[in-house]
C-alpha cells in the first residue's frame, strides 16, 4: 500500500507538510517506503519536464525530511535516489528544485551511516564527470566535503577512489567547480589518520593544486621521519605527488622522492594497500634508477625499486583481509537479515571490516538502528573475524610460565625507523637471544626498554630492568670499583650498602686484582670493566637483565663464568644481544630475531633457530652471508726493506708499572713484528696484553727496556676501546671525521702518544744551547752555542744515519741547518725526531691517495659502511658495529704496513667479522690482534704470543704461545662461579633465597615432562626411586 500523498507533489509549503506526515509513517515501517514508492519516486526525480517540476521539488523534499527524521529505518532506500538527486541540482526549469535537491542530499550526508559510503560512492564519482553539469559536479564534491568531517574513518578507507578524481577538478574552468574542488580535497584529506603526514597535509594540497611548490613540497616530506603504518590514504595523497616529482629535471628533487618511497615503503604492512600505486611508481622508479647522472642519486632510486619489488612479492603469496561482498552477503543472509535490506547492510558489513573495527560489540551497536538485533550482528561477527582479523600467533608450549611483558610498539632513532608495530612478549625465567645485522636496533631497543620508553612496556615500579653494558663514565674513572658502583643512581635509590657492592665484587673476581676492590675503574681492561657492570646489576636483583654483548673483552675461562652465572638465574629473564654463537646456544631459549622491522620470537637455542630459518646459518660461518667484501689499502713500499721478514716493529727487555700498583703489570717483554707477522695476542682478562700493545705502538712509555720502530713505516692502531678515537667527533660526519684527521698529511691521532709528548723536564733540557762547529772559507773551526727552536719536518739519509732539519732560535730559515741523529738524541730530542719521522711516513702514504671527498666515501664503502651513513650521517647516530667500522677505516687510510687490531671483533655482527677475516686475508702487511674469538684467530694467525702471570703473580709474554690455549682453557672448570643465595632488596635488606622444591602440581607442563625423563632415566640405571624424585628433578 503507497504512503505517498497527493500533496507532496503540489511545491512549496504544501510539499513540506505532508511530507512530514509521510515520514512519520515510514519510521514506523520496519521496511521503510513501500517498493511501490520508491519506483514513483525514482519516476518523478527521472521526469524533467518543465511541467513536473513542482512534483520533482516535493520528491526531494521528502527524500530530505525522511533522511533527517526517518534516519536508519529508511536509509537503504534514501541512499539509492543519490543518482537522481544530483542530476536535479542541476535542474534548468527551476532554482527551487535545484535548492532541494541540495538540501536532500546534505541532509543524507549529514545523517546517514559512515559505513554507507560505498553505498553512494560510485554516483558521487559519476557526477564528478566533466560531462556532468556544473551544479551536479560541484554538488557531488560538496556532498563529499560534508561526509568527509562527519565520517572520517570510512572516508579515509575510499581515498584511494575519491583523491585522482577530486585532483583533476582542482584546476577546472569554471570557478565554481574548481572552489568546491579545493574545498572538498581539503576535507577529505583531513581525514587521513597519520600523525607522520597530518603536519604537510595542508602543502600537499597545496601543491596538487599548484605544481609549482612540488619541489618545496617533497623537500619537507624528505625530512621527515616515518614511523606509523602507512596504508592506502596517504599513499593516495603522496603518491601523485611522488610522480610530478620525478618528472621534474632536478637530479635532487628525484632522489629526494625515491627517498620518501623507500622509507615509506618499508611501513606499509598490507601490500594491497599499496598495489594500486605500484604500477605508476614501479616505471618511474626504473627510469630514474637508469637515467640520472648522479652514480649515487642512481643508487638511492635502486634502493627504493627494490624495496617496492619485495612489495610486488608479497603481493603474489598475500592473503587479502579486505572484505570479499560475496563473503560477507553470504553471512548476511544466514543471519536472517530481511531481503530488502541484506545489499545495505552488506554495504555496511564489509566497510566494518575493511575499517579494521574489531569488536563486535561495536559491530552491534552500529548495525542495532537498521534492525540487526545485537545476535545476529554477533554471528556475523564470528566468522568474518576469524577470515579477516585473526593474526597468526605462535604457539607456546609453556603457557605456565609467569607473563612478564606483552606489548606492541613502534621505534625510531633519528630519522630511521628501527622496528614497526612489533609485538613483544616475555616470559619469567626465559632467556632470550637477540638477532639482527648491524643497525638494526638490538642496543637501540634495549636502551628504550630500560630507559622507559617503549609503549606498554610495564614501568620500573612493577618490573625491575637493568641494560648491563661495560659504560665507564670518564669523570667517574678515578675512582675505586666500590665508589664508582655506589655513586650509580640506581644504586643510591635501591639503598644498595657498601657490604654488599663488595661481595658483589667479589664474588665475579676482583680479589684476584692488586688492589682488590679497591683497585682504579681507570686502569681496568675491558674484560674487568664487563665484569664491573655485572657486578652492578647483580646488586638490583633485576627481574629482566638486558645485556648488551656480555662477552665483548672476556677471556674464555669469564665466558664460561658468565654462562654458568646466566644459567643459574632461574627466575630472571634475559635479553642477551650478542656475536658470541656458543652463549647463545648454551644460554638462550628462546630467540628474538630482528627482521623487516619486526621482532619475530622463536621457541629453542639457536642451533633449532637455524634449522627453522637456513638463511642465520651466517651465526655459525665465518664469512660474509651477502656477499660483501671487505678491503684494505695494500701498504706500500718502505726504502731499504726488501724482506718482508725484516721486523719493523720491536721491544726489547721491556717492563711498565702502572703509577697506581707496586708490582709490574708487564716485565721482561721482547717481541718483533714484520710484514709477514700474523700474530694472535692471547691471555687471560687484566694480565697486560692492551698494555703490551700500548708500549708497542708508542702509546706509553716504558720504565725499562726500549722500543723500537722503523722510521719509514706506518702503523694503524685499534684500540680496545675503539670509540675513545672519535668520541670527540660525534657531531661529525665519517668522511668529515677522516678528512678532518689528515687534512694536513699527518695522522693527528697518531701524533697524541706519551712517546711524541714532551715532559716538563724534557722541555727544560731542549732549551739548552747545543755546540755547533763552523768551518769558514779557509778551513778555520770555531765552536758556536745555538738554542734549537724546533725541527723543521725535513729529514734526509746520509750514509746509514738520518740527519734532521733544525731552525734556530732568533735566525731565519737561511740558517738551518742538518743535524744527525745520534747528536741530537745526545741533547733530548728523540721524541722531537718520532714525531718528524710519523709525518714523513704518513705523507708518504697520504701521496697515493687524494684526500678528497669522493676517495674517502669510496674508501669507507670498502670497509662496508655505506655512503648514507659514511657522508650523509653524524657519528653520534651510528650503532657500535658502523663505529668500529669508522675506527677501523680512518687507521686504514694512510695505507699502513702493520695492523694492531685490539679486540677487533668487538661489536661487529658475524657478517661483518667474516669480511674483515676476508680483508685481513688478502691484506699484504703485518697483522698483530689481540682477542678472545677464538675461531677468528685460529682461522687468521698462525703466531701467538702467550700472556700470562707467573708464579710471582707478574705478567710475561710467551711468543711461541700455545696456539690452542683458548680451546684448552674453555674446557677447564669455571672458577669463582657463584649461585646467587641471596639477594638485595629495594631497601637495602639481605634477603637468603632458599630453594624451594616444586611439587608435581606447581610444576608447568615442561618441568613435568622434565622431572618424569629424570625418573625414568634413574629407573633405566637401576637407582632406587622415590616418590619424590619426580619432584625434585633438579
Amino acid at each position: 500500500m503507497s504512503l505517498l500523498h497527493p500533496g507532496v507533489f503540489q511545491g512549496g509549503d504544501a510539499s513540506r507538510i505532508a511530507a512530514s506526515q509521510i515520514a512519520s509513517s515510514v519510521k514506523s515501517s520496519p521496511g521503510g517506503f513501500p517498493v511501490c514508492d520508491v519506483s514513483s519516486l525514482t519516476d518523478l526525480l527521472r521526469d524533467s519536464a518543465k511541467g513536473t517540476v513542482a512534483k520533482r521539488e516535493g520528491a526531494c523534499v521528502l527524500i530530505e525530511l525522511c533522511s533527517r527524521d526517518v534516519k536508519a529505518a529508511g536509509e537503504h532506500q534514501t541512499t539509492g535516489f543519490v543518482v537522481d538527486l544530483l542530476k536535479c541540482c542541476a535542474d534548468k526549469h527551476s532554482k527551487e528544485t535545484q535548492d532541494a535537491a541540495w538540501r536532500a542530499m546534505e541532509a543524507l550526508a549529514r545523517t546517514m551511516s559512515p559505513h554507507g559510503l560505498r553505498a553512494v560512492l560510485p554516483a558521487l564519482i559519476d557526477a564528478m564527470d566533466p560531462a556532468q553539469k556544473w551544479q551536479t559536479m560541484v554538488a557531488a564534491l560538496q556532498f563529499l566535503a560534508i561526509f568527509a568531517q562527519c565520517s572520517p574513518i570510512t572516508t579515509s578507507e575510499a581515498l584511494n577512489d575519491v583523491i585522482p578524481v577530486v585532483t583533476q577538478m582542482v584546476n577546472d574552468s569554471k570557478v565554481e567547480v574548481s572552489l568546491a574542488a579545493r574545498e572538498c580535497l581539503t576535507q577529505i584529506c583531513a581525514s587521513i589518520d597519520n600523525r607522520d603526514v597530518e603536519p604537510f597535509i595542508p602543502a600537499l594540497v597545496s601543491a596538487t593544486i599548484d605544481h609549482e611548490e612540488v619541489i618545496e613540497c617533497v623537500q619537507k616530506l624528505a625530512s621527515t621521519t616515518f614511523v606509523q603504518t602507512v596504508t592506502a590514504a596517504p599513499l593516495a595523497l603522496i603518491a601523485p605527488l611522488l610522480l610530478l616529482g620525478f618528472r621534474v629535471r632536478s637530479t635532487a628533487t628525484k632522489r629526494m622522492c625515491a627517498v620518501i618511497i623507500n622509507n615509506m615503503s618499508k611501513l606499509v604492512e598490507d601490500p594491497e594497500d599499496a598495489a594500486p600505486f605500484l604500477p605508476k611508481l614501479m616505471p618511474a622508479l626504473e627510469k630514474a634508477k637508469e637515467e640520472i647522472s648522479d652514480p649515487e642519486a642512481r643508487t638511492v632510486c635502486a634502493k627504493a625499486f627494490a624495496q617496492l619489488q619485495s612489495i610486488e612479492e608479497r603481493l603474489a603469496t598475500h592473503v587479502s583481509v579486505k572484505a570479499n561482498v560475496d563473503v560477507v552477503s553470504t553471512q548476511v543472509a544466514s543471519a536472517g537479515i530481511a531481503t530488502e535490506k541484506q545489499q545495505y547492510i552488506t554495504t555496511l558489513v564489509s566497510s566494518l571490516v575493511n575499517c579494521k573495527v574489531f569488536d563486535d560489540d561495536d559491530w552491534a551497536d552500529e548495525l542495532k538502528a537498521y534492525g540487526v538485533e545485537a545476535s545476529a550482528a554477533k554471528q556475523m561477527h564470528a566468522p568474518l573475524a576469524k577470515a579477516y582479523f585473526t593474526d597468526a600467533v605462535e604457539s607456546d608450549d609453556d603457557d605456565d610460565a609467569e607473563l612478564l611483558c606483552d606489548c606492541k610498539f613502534t621505534l625510531a632513532y633519528g630519522s630511521k625507523v628501527l622496528l614497526h608495530n612489533t609485538k613483544l612478549k616475555l616470559k619469567r625465567g626465559h632467556k632470550y637471544g637477540l638477532l639482527g645485522g648491524n643497525d638494526s636496533g638490538k642496543t637501540t631497543l634495549m636502551r628504550s626498554i630500560a630507559n622507559e620508553q617503549v609503549d606498554g612496556f610495564p614501568p620500573a615500579s612493577e618490573l625491575r630492568t637493568v641494560f648491563v653494558e661495560a659504560d665507564i663514565i670518564g669523570e667517574q674513572s678515578h675512582l675505586p670499583c666500590v665508589d664508582y658502583i655506589l655513586r650509580d643512581p640506581r644504586i643510591k635509590k635501591a639503598g644498595i650498602t657498601t657490604e654488599v657492592v663488595e661481595r658483589m665484587l667479589l664474588s665475579v673476581g676482583f680479589g684476584e686484582m692488586q688492589n682488590g676492590v679497591q683497585c682504579l675503574v681507570t686502569f681496568l681492561s675491558g674484560g674487568w670493566r664487563m665484569k664491573l657492570a655485572l657486578a652492578r646489576a647483580m646488586c638490583l636483583n633485576a627481574d629482566i637483565l638486558l645485556m648488551d654483548e656480555p662477552t665483548n673483552h672476556l677471556d674464555v675461562m669469564n665466558v664460561k663464568w658468565v654462562e654458568e652465572y646466566l644459567l643459574s638465574l632461574k627466575n630472571v629473564t634475559c635479553i642477551i644481544v650478542s656475536h658470541d654463537t656458543g652463549l647463545l646456544d648454551r644460554v638462550c631459549n628462546n630467540i628474538i630475531a630482528i627482521d623487516t622491522l619486526k621482532l619475530k620470537q622463536s621457541r629453542g637455542n639457536l642451533s633449532e633457530y637455524v634449522q627453522k630459518n637456513p638463511k642465520a646459518r651466517s651465526y655459525f660461518e665465518l664469512k660474509s652471508s651477502t656477499g660483501f667484501v671487505m678491503r684494505f689499502p695494500q701498504p706500500g713500499f718502505i726504502d731499504g726493506v726488501k724482506s718482508k721478514t725484516k721486523p719493523l716493529m720491536k721491544m726489547a727487555g721491556v717492563t711498565y708499572t702502572y703509577p697506581a700498583n707496586n708490582e709490574p703489570t708487564v716485565k721482561d717483554v721482547s717481541v718483533q713484528v714484520s710484514l709477514a707477522s700474523r700474530v694472535a695476542c692471547v691471555g687471560p682478562n687484566g694480565v697486560g696484553k692492551s698494555t703490551m700493545i700500548k708500549l708497542l705502538t708508542g702509546e706509553v712509555v716504558p720504565q725499562e727496556g726500549t722500543v723500537w720502530k722503523h722510521p719509514n713505516s706506518r702503523i694503524a692502531y685499534v684500540a680496545q676501546h675503539a670509540f675513545h678515537h672519535i668520541e670527540q667527533h660525534l657531531d661529525k660526519t665519517p668522511n668529515e671525521y677522516i678528512r678532518w684527521r689528515f687534512q694536513h698529511g699527518d695522522d693527528k691521532e697518531a701524533l697524541v702518544k706519551d712517546t711524541m709528548t714532551l715532559t716538563d723536564e724534557e722541555r727544560e733540557k731542549c732549551k739548552e744551547p747545543c755546540v755547533f762547529e763552523l768551518k769558514d772559507d779557509k778551513g778555520n773551526v770555531s765552536k758556536v752555542k745555538w738554542r734549537i727552536e724546533r725541527l723543521t719536518s725535513g729529514r734526509k739519509q746520509v750514509k746509514k744515519e738520518y740527519e734532521y732539519e733544525v731552525q734556530f732560535v732568533g735566525m731565519d730559515y737561511n740558517a738551518n741547518r742538518y743535524v744527525t741523529a745520534s747528536k741530537l738524541t745526545k741533547w733530548g730530542f728523540t721524541k722531537h725526531m718520532k714525531i718528524v719521522d710519523e709525518k714523513v711516513a704518513q705523507r708518504a702514504g697520504a701521496f697515493s691517495t687524494p684526500l678528497t671527498n669522493v676517495n674517502v666515501e669510496n674508501h669507507l664503502e670498502d670497509v662496508g659502511l655505506d655512503k648514507e651513513f659514511g657522508t650523509h650521517t653524524r657519528m653520534a647516530a651510528l650503532s657500535g658495529g658502523q663505529k668500529v667500522k669508522v675506527v677501523i677505516a680512518a687507521a686504514m687510510w694512510n695505507q699502513p704496513h702493520i695492523v694492531i687490531l685490539d679486540e677487533p671483533t668487538n661489536y661487529l655482527d658475524r657478517d661483518s667479522l667474516g669480511a674483515l677475516a676476508g680483508a685481513i686475508e688478502t691484506f699484504e702487511g703485518g697483522v698483530v690482534m689481540i682477542t678472545h674469538n677464538n675461531e677468528f684467530c685460529s682461522a687468521l694467525c698462525p703466531e701467538t704470543w702467550l700472556m700470562q702471570k707467573a708464579d710471582d703473580g707478574i705478567a710475561r709474554c710467551n711468543c711461541k704461545g700455545d696456539a690452542d690455549w683458548m680451546a684448552k682453557q674453555s674446557k677447564l672448570a669455571v672458577k669463582n662461579a657463584i649461585k646467587m643465595d641471596e639477594v638485595t632488596d629495594a631497601l637495602g635488606n639481605i634477603v637468603e633465597i632458599k630453594e624451594v622444591k616444586k611439587g608435581r602440581d606447581a610444576m608447568s607442563r615442561a618441568e613435568k615432562k622434565k622431572a618424569d625423563k629424570v625418573r625414568k632415566a634413574k629407573l633405566a640405571r637401576g637407582e632406587d626411586v622415590s616418590e619424590s624424585d619426580g619432584e625434585d628433578w633438579e
